[in-house]
């Protein structure tokens, strides 16, 4: 498992950071999701096989936010 920090723009509110929370606990391979409003950035672990970093980008993306870093 690796953990990573991914700055994400355009959250706005407590229901942002749900539609996050919730894309990335729904991947296979991602774990300890930990999403800041305040610091507008998504911290997990994840299995670089089961969940490549670029599924869980996508994942952010389709839920209408994006990812800078």
């Amino acid at each position: 498992m690796e953990t990573k920090t991914l700055k994400i723009e355009g959250m706005s509110c407590g229901h942002c950071v749900k539609a996050v929370t919730d894309a990335l606990s729904a991947i296979n391979g991602v774990a300890d999701v930990n999403v800041s409003l305040e610091e507008g950035t998504a911290s997990f672990s994840h299995d670089p096989v089961l969940a490549p970093l670029e599924k869980i980008k996508a994942a952010i993306i389709e839920e209408e936010f994006e990812v800078v870093a």
